[in-house]
């Protein structure tokens, strides 16, 4: 009797309470705090050096070819993880910038940059799935440019006015514009690399560049449309729910899982699949990033 009434004071405390009790120590411990920020910066810089390494392999593979579309965006991940992890590593120190709407800026124009950086990857799957149906491919570019352009004005904007009235609506409206961009960028993901990998299914000719083609174009396209919606989908919590948000010091568990499943592994996928550099025998498959 004496065992059967001592029983539920000896049962062990449920698992989610004891998780909850650790997720709160980590989040409210400086020290844990600080390891994480530094292992996100660790991470970003191996992905920063990585690109770095492939930009140099690509100009010494084939110099006479100047900036090509892939040394582009192997440069532009270099300077996106790059500037990740400066952030990161100094990220108690970002926290201290003031007027506040610089820390915005130091937060989200690394985004911007991704978004950019991989919508290179889709317009260059527009430029050859138009090639491929004789299609002109002069507008694809300058639309690139332009969408990009249009997108950096509006964030610009976004921070102006929550500069000028830095209100929690305006906090919203900054987190949901990222949002829509990110759900633009999975849907352009779907469309153009579904389209690419739908017409070299059905090219009637087999080989093995072919396979690994649309092994390469199926698998890109995948992790990035699942990237760009996670962040979507994160953005739209945070904005609405402060325990979702990203942009503090303690939450850095949340900080550590976001960042690692919307940019770190899918970089570090995508640079592994597209980590073959042009032969200088075969000068001819390599596509400069002024063609078309």
């Amino acid at each position: 009797m004496a065992a059967a009434a001592l029983a539920p004071a000896l049962a062990p405390v449920p698992l989610p309470a004891a998780f909850a009790g650790w997720w709160e120590h980590v989040n409210g411990s400086p020290a844990w705090q600080d390891g994480i920020f530094w292992a996100l910066a660790a991470l970003y810089g191996l992905i920063a050096a990585s690109s770095f390494i492939q930009v140099a392999r690509i100009q010494h593979r084939v110099p006479e070819y100047g900036w090509t579309t892939q040394k582009v965006f192997q440069f532009l991940n270099f300077l996106v993880n790059g500037a990740r992890c400066s952030i990161f590593a100094f990220r108690r120190q970002v926290q201290l910038v003031n007027p506040q709407i610089f820390q915005h800026v130091i937060l989200d124009l690394p985004g911007l940059a991704f978004f950019t950086t991989y919508a290179m990857l889709a317009l260059f799957w527009a430029e050859i799935s138009y090639q491929a149906r004789g299609l002109d491919t002069d507008g694809l570019r300058s639309g690139f440019y332009i969408i990009n352009g249009v997108v950096y004005a509006m964030q610009v904007l976004v921070w102006v006015l929550l500069w000028l009235n830095p209100n929690p609506s305006m906090l919203v409206l900054s987190k949901l514009f990222i949002a829509g961009l990110s759900f633009s960028a999975a849907l352009g993901f779907l469309l153009y690399g579904g389209r690419l990998f739908l017409m070299l299914k059905r090219f009637p000719i087999e080989s093995k560049g072919r396979q690994q083609k649309l092994s390469e174009v199926g698998r890109v396209a995948t992790i990035c449309s699942c990237c760009f919606l996670a962040r979507c989908v994160m953005m739209c919590f945070a904005a609405f729910n402060k325990d979702a948000d990203l942009d503090v010091l303690d939450h850095p568990i949340l900080n550590f899982i976001y960042y690692l499943l919307v940019e770190i592994v899918p970089s570090a996928l995508v640079l592994y699949i597209l980590r073959r550099i042009p032969s200088k025998l075969k000068l001819a498959h390599y596509h400069p990033l002024s063609s078309g």
